[in-house]
């Protein structure tokens, strides 16, 4: 993924329910769009905040849970009448 020219290296594959990870940047909305269309694109739900952490403007995002589940417990419904 790329933001204003510059690579952006994001593990989606290994971002967990529950973690976060902070973009340092300076236009922290430009960025965020391209993260929340990101995470749309791949079904997950993430929660993004303009921050200040050591100094540094960024982007600090949280991924809190799935969109789609990859499982369900539940036994597929069937469309059949009895």
């Amino acid at each position: 993924m790329k933001i204003l020219g510059l690579p952006l290296l994001i593990e989606w594959d290994k971002f967990q329910p529950g973690t976060s990870f902070f973009v340092p940047c300076l236009d922290r909305k430009l960025t965020q769009r391209f993260v929340e269309a990101e995470a749309r694109r791949l079904k997950l739900k993430v929660v993004c905040k303009q921050v200040v952490e050591k100094g540094k403007y960024g982007l600090r995002v949280w991924r809190v849970e799935d969109i789609m589940p990859s499982h369900s417990s539940s036994p597929p419904l069937s469309l059949e009448k009895n």
